[in-house]
């Protein structure tokens, strides 16, 4: 049997979309308000999709509470109430788009993770703005 387990997790964020080797009216004509020198926030919302077979033994496809540390350390203490651009050094040379935090959120969950689980990232930007990476 296979079951997905899910845990939701937020955290606040600033970033700045902007890319150093473009000019600032090319900046500004493809980020828009997103490039503000300024930065901006979101809530961000995060869910994340953890499936494999259940444990006969335990009745578990992993301990809820493992997988909440794992969030909780891997995202949640790296990114909330931090500037993505400055303090979050994965995101140094990398744009902080939606689907790039997504993306480095999935790898920094996935080398903690056995790999015969599956994961998958929903993140959440606005309420109607998300994205999702399952590593392929």
């Amino acid at each position: 049997m296979r079951v997905t387990v899910c845990r939701n997790a937020h955290f606040n964020a600033a970033h700045r979309l902007h890319r150093k080797d473009w000019t600032n009216e090319q900046n500004q004509l493809v980020f828009d308000k997103c490039n503000n020198p300024n930065f901006h926030g979101h809530n961000y919302e995060l869910i994340v999709e953890v499936t494999g077979t259940v444990n006969p033994e335990t009745g578990y496809v992993i301990d809820i509470k493992e997988l909440s540390n794992l969030i909780y350390e891997e995202v949640e203490v790296p990114f909330d109430h931090k500037n993505l651009n400055l303090d979050v050094p994965e995101f140094k040379e990398l744009n902080p788009t939606a689907e790039h935090i997504a993306y480095v959120i999935w790898h920094k969950l996935r080398k903690r993770l056995p790999l015969k689980l599956d994961l998958e990232i929903i993140l959440y930007e606005t309420p109607r703005n998300f994205v999702k990476y399952c590593g392929l």
